[in-house]
């Protein structure tokens, strides 16, 4: 099993989640919706509902990290005596979930998934031990159908993404900290996920480890580490992206705001075969018809203002930019996926808690270098994942994003409303 570099002070005695009651008999603040609603049920000593509510959702379960199977990601069901001589499991919500410990890792279970998998040796099924929303059900055949039969009738493994999730407690306090973690608010909205903690989870450690290999070809932490540097240094995303809005910039810095796309064009041919001379000597071809391959880069980049002139003109129909904006630069579309690439690499424990720290500080660094407001910054990042991605179709790859953007500029909860730019 891959794991991050070992730190003494990743050691702590937050294994399993332990949330006592107010002292002082108030109300207790749950950590998120969910939670809250459960709290409700416990109160109302619906049991039921209080299921239903988990089988929408899932639930995690603790496993022993020097126990997994790395190849199948099924590992034994930590369980516990209790003093009658009966055997208990404990599974937990996602919002109380602890800070992540090298010893420990939580695993992703649909309430289908324990009413079929749950030992035969366990009595009972513990749902969030030791918070103010324990809830607690015997695993007889007959409880486990009521299991089996809610997962199937509300469980959606698509069903929880595009929407803003905020914790209540335990974020960090207003800072570069925060203000990185809300540069991933994109990647959290599509998937559902909390965009304001440091204590990553995500779709639980199996799920993480996979989803780095699958979608980034990350296998273990030094991957993790290059990925990661190479985000916060911009170095994902072609070059030539911002190299074309960079001679947009050059042209308006000349001539002023009403810019001839043609001049646009001819600045950014000029300017590459002039630097295809400052690096290659005087000798080298630069003429068209001299090298054919770079007669097609240069074709190719002139079309590329085309179509970065296209999606800006959807982008103002759509009022994502306003009637006279444009996108000064990409970097949005890396920086964004370094804020969550950090959490990932974290989920997957390729990163300790300092390196996550580090690496969501230097995003914020990163964007407030290169943007001047929430809106520029999405911006940029909705052209990029539209270059990568849509090849002008306006499909989904837009269209999804688009969506996202509205949400995280108009609802109250969402971090580009409650956290400053700057």
């Amino acid at each position: 099993m891959h794991a991050a570099a070992e730190a003494e002070d990743e050691f702590h005695d937050e294994i399993f989640p332990f949330v006592p009651a107010p002292e002082d008999g108030s109300r207790w603040q749950a950590p998120a919706d969910l939670e809250e609603h459960l709290y409700e049920l416990c109160e109302a000593d619906d049991a039921y509902t209080y299921l239903r509510a988990v089988a929408v959702e899932g639930l995690y379960r603790p496993v022993a990290l020097h126990e997994k199977d790395p190849g199948a990601g099924a590992s034994p069901l930590l369980t516990i005596d209790l003093p009658d001589g009966r055997k208990a499991a404990q599974v937990y919500t996602a919002g109380l979930l602890p800070r992540p410990h090298p010893a420990v890792v939580y695993e992703f279970v649909t309430l289908g998934g324990l009413a079929e998998g749950c030992p035969d040796d366990v009595d009972i099924l513990v749902i969030n031990a030791a918070t103010p929303c324990e809830q607690y059900y015997l695993t007889t055949d007959e409880e486990r159908e009521v299991w089996a039969d809610l997962h199937e009738r509300h469980h959606r493994d698509d069903g929880l993404g595009d929407r803003i999730e905020t914790r209540r407690t335990g974020a960090p306090e207003p800072g570069p900290l925060l203000h990185g973690l809300a540069c991933g608010a994109h990647l959290c909205f599509a998937n559902g996920a909390p965009w304001n903690t440091l204590d990553w989870h995500g779709a639980g450690h199996h799920n993480e480890v996979g989803r780095l290999a699958e979608s980034w070809g990350v296998h273990g932490r030094e991957d993790w580490l290059a990925v990661q540097e190479r985000l916060l240094t911009r170095e994902v995303s072609p070059w030539y992206w911002d190299f074309v809005l960079g001679a947009r910039l050059a042209v308006i810095a000349e001539v002023g705001p009403r810019l001839d796309p043609e001049r646009w064009r001819e600045c950014v041919e000029v300017t590459l075969r002039n630097r295809v001379v400052e690096t290659g000597g005087p000798d080298t071809p630069h003429r068209p018809g001299e090298d054919p391959e770079l007669d097609d880069f240069v074709t190719a980049m002139r079309g590329l203002v085309g179509k970065i002139l296209r999606y800006e003109a959807r982008f103002r129909a759509d009022e994502l930019l306003p009637p006279d904006g444009f996108v000064r630069t990409i970097a949005a579309w890396d920086i964004g996926r370094a804020s969550k690439m950090a959490r990932w690499g974290r989920g997957a424990r390729y990163a300790t808690e300092a390196e996550l720290r580090a690496a969501i500080e230097r995003t914020s660094r990163a964007a407030r270098s290169a943007y001047g407001s929430w809106e520029e910054f999405s911006a940029g990042y909705v052209l990029g994942r539209c270059l990568h991605f849509d090849e002008e179709s306006f499909g989904s790859w837009y269209t999804d994003v688009l969506h996202a953007h509205r949400a995280l500029t108009t609802d109250p909860d969402s971090p580009w409303l409650t956290v400053p730019f700057d």
